[in-house]
């Protein structure tokens, strides 16, 4: 392995950016411009490698069921999780997420892509490559005639949860230190959505499910398994990572983990801290590859949606995150796997082309 200094795009397996346009703190047009705050916008990506990833259409509960960043960073925590969304609400709010996706689109701040080719002549394009996905699928109903529509409208990915409970399988709440065995599996309904996402080619995103929900999935999809935004519980023995077992089954499945930047899934005591150095991110991954192998990790940041280390700051700083791994022995072969070809690979995989 030896140094270099080509700086390969980066695919990220989860933002939240879209959270940002529909709760009004910025436009698309300020994220064209570099006007906003936040983690993400069309400047900063440029000038630190960020290509695309998956944009998340998440729903927030209504303001009163809220959560504050400063309950994770005590040293152990456990916050109650939001009672669950009316379909009629959430479907409300996914209706904003698609129009904000899509006003995105327009002011060239990103490239929708809904196959594996456009999604790789996107990442060398001046937009970031945007793969639509669906965090929470409570604007679904039981029967799921909704999802077909999606699907028509761009969407490619979904988790059945966002830790909240829906109709189709129990999430895992932010507790630490805590096992993600906690709750029961899919039901009949997260049944029927795993077989309509494997007949559409929609990946299902196993992060924020539950130990018997992740098990689920494994007994009934044909796809490979996915966590886009999750870390190793043996590192962070925290809800909401992936154990040993969890991560050998997505190995067996040719599938693949996005490992998140938020602070509070990397630190061993599990605190939600920007003051987390970056050799913690690194423990992670060489558990992940020690496991997964090189051909099935990627990035997962969570920006928008999370603490994450100092060092790093936006993405911007994404070029410290290469360094760091040059300066770990990554070379660069393994440089471009872990940044974007991993991910190119499954979803290719996944959708079938």
């Amino acid at each position: 392995m030896h140094a270099s200094d080509r700086q390969p795009g980066i695919f990220d397996g989860h933002n939240d950016l879209i959270l940002r346009l529909i709760t009004g703190k910025v436009t698309a047009a300020q994220v064209r411009d570099g006007l906003g705050s936040g983690h993400i916008d069309l400047p900063r990506a440029r000038a630190g490698g960020l290509a695309g990833g998956f944009f998340a259409i998440f729903v927030p509960s209504p303001p009163e069921h809220g959560m504050s960043m400063a309950d994770l960073a005590k040293p152990q925590y456990d916050i109650p999780l939001p009672p669950p969304l009316h379909q009629a609400y959430a479907r409300e709010m996914t209706e904003q997420g698609f129009a904000a996706a899509r006003a995105l689109e327009e002011v060239g701040v990103i490239r929708i892509c809904t196959d594996a080719d456009t999604l790789e002549a996107a990442l060398a394009g001046p937009e970031m490559a945007a793969v639509l996905h669906i965090e929470g699928a409570e604007a679904i109903g039981p029967g799921i005639e909704e999802l077909e529509g999606f699907h028509a409208r761009g969407l490619r990915s979904l988790g059945p949860v966002w830790s909240r409970p829906t109709i189709f399988a129990e999430g895992v709440p932010f507790r630490y230190p805590a096992d993600p065995d906690i709750g029961g599996g899919l039901t009949q309904a997260g049944r029927r959505l795993v077989a309509e996402c494997n007949r559409l080619g929609i990946l299902i995103d196993l992060s924020h499910l539950n130990a018997a929900g992740v098990a689920d999935v494994a007994a009934l999809s044909d796809a490979p398994l996915v966590a886009t935004h999750s870390n190793a519980w043996a590192i962070c023995p925290h809800a909401r990572n992936l154990t040993d077992d969890q991560l050998r089954r997505i190995a067996e499945s040719d599938g693949m983990v996005g490992i998140n930047l938020a602070t509070g899934f990397l630190r061993p005591d599990g605190q939600m801290t920007a003051d987390t150095p970056l050799e913690m991110l690194l423990r992670h991954l060489d558990h992940l590859i020690g496991i997964l192998g090189e051909d099935r990790v990627g990035f997962g940041s969570d920006f928008d949606g999370a603490i994450i280390p100092q060092a790093l700051g936006d993405c911007a700083g994404l070029p410290v995150l290469r360094a760091a791994m040059r300066a770990h022995g990554i070379d660069d072969a393994l440089m471009d796997k872990l940044c974007h070809g991993n991910w190119l690979a499954v979803l290719r995989r996944t959708w079938k082309g």
